[in-house]
């Protein structure tokens, strides 16, 4: 298990902690971090409408189990993360389909430790 951290261009100062505990999809966050990986390099998951020790800014949290990368996505899944906290009671319905994000703009930060 694993835990990193993103920022959007459009939540200026805000930052998303997830966490991920597939250990291929772990390094692949490392080599995106490294450098290494330039395609794949934004952030998807299943919402879960609940605060997380470790992502205690948002109200609401990704996944692990459901974690990847992607370098292109459909729009239905595109969001700024302050945006989805404001409208979360609308989310997983027509504004975010099952639960889906996949925030266009999401650049990996680092990793969280301790």
């Amino acid at each position: 298990m694993a835990r990193f951290a993103f920022t959007m261009p459009s939540s200026p100062g805000k930052e998303f902690i997830f966490e991920v505990t597939d250990e291929a999809r772990i390094a692949h966050a490392r080599k995106i971090l490294s450098g290494e990986e330039q395609n794949r390099v934004h952030v998807h998951g299943r919402i879960m409408k609940r605060t997380a020790p470790y992502n205690p800014t948002w109200s609401w949290h990704l996944d692990p189990a459901t974690i990847d990368f992607f370098e292109m996505a459909i729009e239905v899944c595109d969001a700024d993360m302050q945006y989805v906290e404001e409208h979360l009671d609308e989310a997983c319905g027509a504004f975010l389909p099952g639960c889906h994000w996949c925030p266009w703009s999401s650049k990996l930060s680092r990793e969280v430790t301790g």
